[in-house]
């Protein structure tokens, strides 16, 4: 607007947006002064801000929870849910972003002046509270960001230590059924077991011999290594012989070892992904308290609280200025012209607290256009029943007879 005393600033594209992301009236801002178009801008900016790191933030923690989960060490990208977190981190920072706005265009400007009264902050609780919900819900996600590196680490020794521990109680759960299937073989078991480590010495003894390892014996083929060789050959013998008489059984045996240890593969393979599995964001989050510590998670905290608390208390502390005072013209001019009267602090409730009287011009002037109107019409409806009364008097005593007739003919006619 120009004036001969001062020209306002024209407001580029940039700044009339974030005009609308802080409430801001645009008409009254391009006639108020610089400083409050400022004003309003920084506001503006402190909004979107929030809305936009609060998009970021919801999105890494969709894609935290619904990711594939793996090894913590290995950055590996699930690009379906990148899409789907895109998607639900632009839903998520716009709510935030209207709640935010929705927040601070209902903070009033309190008394006007730089002091906080405690009656305006006790109006502001409840703004607060909200501030510092969406503040808190904001800086988690962020945290566990930038904390990644560290986390992972932690989280990867976490899973080695799950897996290592699933594989201890798999291998003494399936321990235990190997030893109830050996039982099942009984004597045959011993017997073949005992064939078995015979063999196992006399092949360890024939390989000394021929290497000279035995006390007395000098290296290579000698009688004592030929005769153990013998028996060597005579063990392998009674071993397949004693095989073939008990083969049923020993399959038997055979059949259920392998299937255990197939099962028992496929378990340990089980434990291995659900130890993989422990990378929520649950989890993550309780790792960044243990990697950064109390003082320096509060203090994130604290910084997301400050950023999203920060309209409000600036609101609550500034001084009226000629945006304040050209916006409640606007709301009188407004409410003159719809005929509305505001009486301030005209009278007390029964807590003596002052409150102002609301006139609505029109709508009493259309209620006392209605109660004439009816009352009028009683008027005439009874002045009209008066009329019609006396003329009714008159034709009866013109003609009695006749109207006695035609209130009881029967009775006439009698």
């Amino acid at each position: 607007m120009k004036r001969d005393y001062y020209i306002t600033p024209k407001a580029g594209k940039i700044m009339r947006f974030l005009w609308k992301c802080a409430g801001g009236d645009r008409y009254i801002l391009e006639r108020a002064t610089y400083s409050d178009q400022i004003k309003y801008m920084c506001l503006g900016g402190i909004v979107f801000a929030t809305g936009a790191m609060a998009g970021l933030a919801g999105g890494y923690a969709f894609y935290t929870i619904f990711s594939a989960k793996g090894s913590a060490v290995e950055d590996v990208v699930d690009f379906p849910t990148v899409i789907l977190s895109a998607i639900f981190g632009l839903i998520w920072g716009l709510m935030i972003f209207n709640i935010d706005r929705f927040i601070v265009t209902s903070t009033g400007k309190g008394d006007g002046t730089e002091k906080i009264t405690w009656d305006e902050f006790k109006s502001a609780i409840p703004r607060i509270i909200m501030g510092a919900i969406i503040a808190i819900t904001i800086s988690k996600p962020i945290e566990i960001r930038m904390f990644q590196t560290e986390i992972n680490n932690k989280l990867y020794e976490k899973q080695l230590e799950l897996q290592k521990e699933f594989e201890k109680k798999t291998t003494a759960n399936f321990e235990e059924r190997l030893k109830v299937v050996e039982g099942d073989l009984g004597e045959v078991g011993k017997q073949r077991q005992d064939l078995i480590s015979r063999i196992k010495i006399a092949e360890q003894a024939y390989t000394d011999n021929l290497m000279g390892k035995a006390n007395g014996i000098g290296a290579g083929n000698g009688p004592l290594s030929k005769a153990l060789k013998s028996q060597i050959d005579n063990l392998n013998t009674e071993l397949d012989r004693f095989d073939q008489q008990n083969g049923d059984k020993i399959n038997d045996a055979d059949k259920k070892r392998k299937e255990i240890l197939a099962e028992k593969e496929k378990v340990l393979a089980t434990n291995v992904k659900v130890a993989q599995g422990l990378d929520g964001l649950l989890e993550r989050i309780k790792l960044a308290h243990e990697v950064a510590g109390f003082w320096i998670t509060l203090f994130i905290t604290l910084l997301f609280m400050a950023i999203e608390l920060t309209p409000i208390f600036f609101k609550l502390m500034l001084n009226k200025t000629p945006y304040d005072y050209l916006s409640e013209n606007r709301d009188d001019l407004i409410r003159a012209e719809n005929g509305i009267e505001v009486r301030y602090d005209y009278y007390k409730d029964k807590e003596g607290i002052e409150r102002h009287l609301i006139i609505n011009h029109e709508a009493e002037k259309m209620i006392f256009e209605k109660i004439k109107i009816t009352e009028i019409q009683k008027e005439l409806t009874e002045y009209a029943i008066a009329k019609y009364k006396e003329r009714e008097k008159e034709k009866i005593d013109g003609n009695l007879d006749e109207y006695i007739k035609k209130i009881n003919p029967d009775e006439f006619t009698s």
